[in-house]
């Protein structure tokens, strides 16, 4: 269990300080939208784009190109056969979900350009994608309209790391002992260092880039998705994901080591009790050991 300090009350540790949000204009240099979203938002608003004019602008990035290969061949969208081209991505995936990974790919990069050392990028991007596609599969278990939105969701929700990282690196360093050393929650660890989480400082640049409320919520609220305002089931897919990959140890990340299930989720996502859920988590498990195996080749 992770330490409160003396005057902290256990109820403070599981909701969010809702006062003043993080001013996001005081970090200096903070990227404009990169190119490659751009290029492909107008490639894919004109309904005449083809396949070949898409791929095209993909395969300049070769970084981006390896990762939608990796996401296509993942076991969770279980083809029969090897995605070794971004042209058969873009066709089996679909114009609309290609746009919501280069998206999130592209955020995530955009903020990973950092010495190696002072960040595992590796499981980073692992548990990025892990917690997207359990999410997207536990989203297609309870038949959601737009599993997809909630796969791009999944691969955001940690943003606000990567930025605390870049632009508080000394502060960065400070949560990373108060969590390892000190055994504490991750985001009590950072209001107590910053005064805010990387729940809010993630939403606040995904507002800043005019990006759709659902991802911006649920990246704000992926610990606490009970205090989703506008869609609380998006925000519970990936707050269970986040939980099983470190329940199950696949794919976990070290600012999760206390992570705390929000109890509220059993009752949004119709689950009776804990031991209902328990057993739903045991239904997905090879699965997602697959997903695991796929992902680290």
């Amino acid at each position: 269990m992770y330490k409160q300090g003396p005057e902290i009350k256990q109820e403070n540790l599981n909701s969010q300080p809702r006062g003043k949000k993080p001013d996001i204009s005081l970090i200096r240099n903070l990227p404009a939208i990169p190119t490659i979203m751009i290029e492909i938002n107008n490639l894919l608003d004109n309904p005449l784009t083809s396949v070949n004019e898409l791929a095209n602008i993909i395969n300049k990035d070769q970084g981006l190109t390896a990762k939608i290969l990796k996401i296509a061949n993942s076991p969770l969208y279980g083809l029969p056969r090897k995605v070794s081209t971004i042209e058969f991505a873009i066709v089996v995936l679909g114009f609309d979900h290609i746009r919501d990974i280069v998206i999130a790919i592209t955020i995530i990069e955009t903020f990973n350009k950092r010495k190696k050392d002072e960040m595992n990028l590796r499981k980073y991007w692992i548990h990025s994608l892990m917690v997207a596609g359990v999410s997207k599969k536990i989203a297609e278990e309870f038949s959601y309209g737009n599993p997809n939105e909630v796969f791009t969701a999944g691969l955001l929700h940690d943003l606000g790391i990567s930025i605390i990282q870049r632009y508080y690196e000394e502060e960065y360093k400070k949560i990373s002992g108060l969590i390892t050393e000190n055994k504490y929650n991750s985001l009590y660890a950072e209001n107590i260092t910053l005064g805010f989480t990387h729940q809010e400082v993630g939403e606040l640049l995904l507002e800043k880039w005019n990006l759709p409320l659902t991802l911006c919520e649920a990246v704000a609220n992926h610990h606490f998705p009970s205090e989703s305002k506008n869609n609380k089931l998006v925000s519970s897919f990936i707050h269970l994901a986040d939980y099983i990959t470190n329940k199950l140890q696949l794919g976990d990340y070290m600012w999760d080591d206390h992570f705390e299930l929000d109890e509220q989720v059993l009752s949004i996502l119709g689950f009776d009790n804990h031991k209902k859920l328990e057993s739903y988590i045991e239904s997905l498990e090879d699965k997602i050991k697959l997903q695991f195996e796929n992902i680290i080749i």
